[in-house]
């Protein structure tokens, strides 16, 4: 039989890629059961942290950073346990990346702080040594739109059915009512930073793009 398909190059080929495709359904298959499932214990993102997300879309993170560890233990020593498709349920769209100029961002959170974040985007290449990654000063003046956000929470949770909980509903009143929550998460991001901006507009009843941002990127875990 083998030497038959030997033989045949043709028919070998093929033999090959049922195979393969075989191999790759039973691998891949099982995922799918649980696609869409969140991780236990895991939480569906604040509205500041989704105001963070878009920051971090707006602005283009994803072109030099991916949020995907693959399982191969050169990329575990470096960023951590490789990621799970349950870890991404209550993201919409995923962030995963292409392209790693900078180092993968999916466990961030359990090793930077809010002062190492700032003192980064401020200037990367002091905190950073060689690092050609440009300073985001707009952020400590930009305001987030943290009203898109919660718009977002309230459409992923109503039209892909992300079980985001009871606490997200439609309307300017539900969202007034908690806005408070969103500036209440900000303060507690700011009360670790030092810009005299970021203090100013926390003050003000506003949230720089850079406190979204760090909240975002803390949540990374």
């Amino acid at each position: 039989m083998f030497h038959w398909l030997e033989k045949n190059p043709f028919y070998f080929a093929a033999a090959i890629s049922i195979v393969i495709s075989f191999a790759g359904l039973i691998e891949i298959v099982p995922n799918f059961a649980q696609s869409g499932k969140p991780l236990v214990g895991m939480k569906p993102r604040t509205v500041l942290e989704l105001a963070g997300k878009n920051v971090y879309m707006k602005d283009n993170c994803m072109a030099c950073h991916s949020q995907m560890i693959r399982p191969f233990k050169s990329e575990t020593d470096r960023y951590g346990d490789y990621s799970l498709s349950g870890e991404y349920a209550f993201d919409r769209p995923f962030l995963w990346g292409s392209k790693r100029t900078g180092p993968d961002l999916h466990r961030i959170g359990n090793y930077r702080t809010t002062d190492w974040h700032e003192a980064h985007m401020l200037n990367p290449p002091k905190i950073v040594p060689g690092s050609i990654m440009p300073a985001y000063d707009h952020q400590f003046e930009n305001e987030a739109d943290l009203e898109t956000a919660y718009a977002e929470a309230v459409t992923v949770k109503n039209v892909f059915h992300t079980p985001y909980g009871p606490a997200f509903h439609r309307g300017q009143e539900a969202w007034d009512a908690h806005k408070s929550k969103v500036l209440e998460d900000a303060k507690k991001i700011a009360a670790d930073m030092k810009d005299e901006r970021v203090k100013a507009m926390i003050a003000e009843g506003k949230v720089p793009e850079v406190v979204a941002l760090i909240a975002y990127m803390n949540s990374l875990k």
